[in-house]
């Protein structure tokens, strides 16, 4: 069931008619990673071989279809109030692209019951435990983001962690070796982000494209214009819905266009590995944290508000 119909654009052409034809012909054609391997919840050995090989995994059946139905209703609802704000459909991450942490007055939608079942899975947290090889992880934000029917661009490749220079240049990264012998793809796995399927990702309706191996990689990111037809394809898809990504932040990765006629949306949860921290902003009330089961609670402790507070929660085009 799609998640929500709304264009990010009217076609204003016949050229620009064609345009998407063509596209979504050669994706539909072209696109997606060879071989691509879906893994069982239960095969985590392979799971963690891969992630560490790849920068990236793909498990399957994780969230059950009463799951799959109580998510997408919910990002249907933000992505309601998000789009209410942008009539243009210009986005915070480039045209007809949002971030549900960026479009949060909190920075996350830990505040929603849907982010809070993901955090309460214990089949996601056991994998994101061997991945990290301890149980002592913590979440640093619920967010995710979605992309709308009729987003041509591609957003250029990215890493979501990345060396500190300085808090203007990078306010979010803390690593740093003064003697420059070491930099963030020299490390274990520092950060992790897991995103749920409330649909299925296809050929044509955003999926995120990967590319294998570069968490280690010391090269510079190519822009748009440098990056090879191979890494435009090299989308993770098809998956179907209920299953999730796990990604190693470091590894390049960035949206594909949305030739679909519906929303594509992958909420996530980010997390930290025990011997690495930057800023963690408060994202769940103090009674609601309270609900959570408490392997759940432990795992957020640093995203929980004073019980003396008042979390401002609300929708934002761009977060403060």
């Amino acid at each position: 069931m799609a998640l929500l119909d709304a264009k990010a654009g009217n076609m204003s052409s016949s050229a620009d008619a064609t345009s998407f034809q063509q596209l979504r012909t050669y994706l539909d054609r072209s696109n997606g990673i060879k071989g691509l391997e879906i893994l069982k919840a239960d095969d985590v050995d392979n799971a963690v071989r891969l992630f560490r090989r790849d920068g990236f995994v793909v498990i399957r059946d994780i969230l059950n279809e009463e799951q799959i139905d109580f998510l997408a209703a919910g990002c249907r609802e933000v992505i309601s109030e998000i789009l209410a704000l942008d009539e243009d459909r210009t986005g915070n991450r480039g045209t007809g692209r949002y971030s549900f942490g960026g479009s949060s007055l909190t920075r996350s939608q830990l505040h929603r019951p849907e982010w809070q079942m993901l955090l309460s899975h214990s089949t996601v947290t056991d994998l994101v435990a061997a991945m990290f090889g301890s149980e002592d992880f913590v979440l640093r934000a619920a967010s995710g983001d979605f992309c709308l029917p009729g987003a041509m661009q591609y957003q250029r490749l990215h890493a979501d962690v990345r060396n500190w220079t300085d808090t203007k240049g990078s306010p979010f990264s803390s690593f740093y070796d003064p003697g420059g012998r070491l930099n963030v793809t020299d490390l274990p796995c520092p950060y992790i982000c897991v995103n749920f399927l409330p649909q299925e990702i296809t050929r044509l309706n955003g999926p995120t494209r990967q590319i294998p191996g570069t968490q280690y990689s010391r090269a510079p990111v190519p822009s748009l214009k440098e990056e090879p037809e191979w890494m435009r394809l090299s989308t993770v898809c098809p998956v179907p819905a209920g299953g999730i990504m796990i990604r190693d932040t470091r590894a390049w990765h960035g949206g594909t266009p949305n030739v679909s006629d519906a929303v594509r949306a992958i909420p996530n949860l980010e997390f930290y590995a025990p011997w690495f921290r930057e800023p963690i902003v408060k994202g769940i009330a103090y009674d609601d944290y309270k609900k959570l089961p408490e392997r759940a609670q432990k795992i957020a402790r640093y995203c929980v508000a004073d019980s003396s507070e008042v979390l401002e929660t609300g929708v934002t085009l761009r977060a403060p």
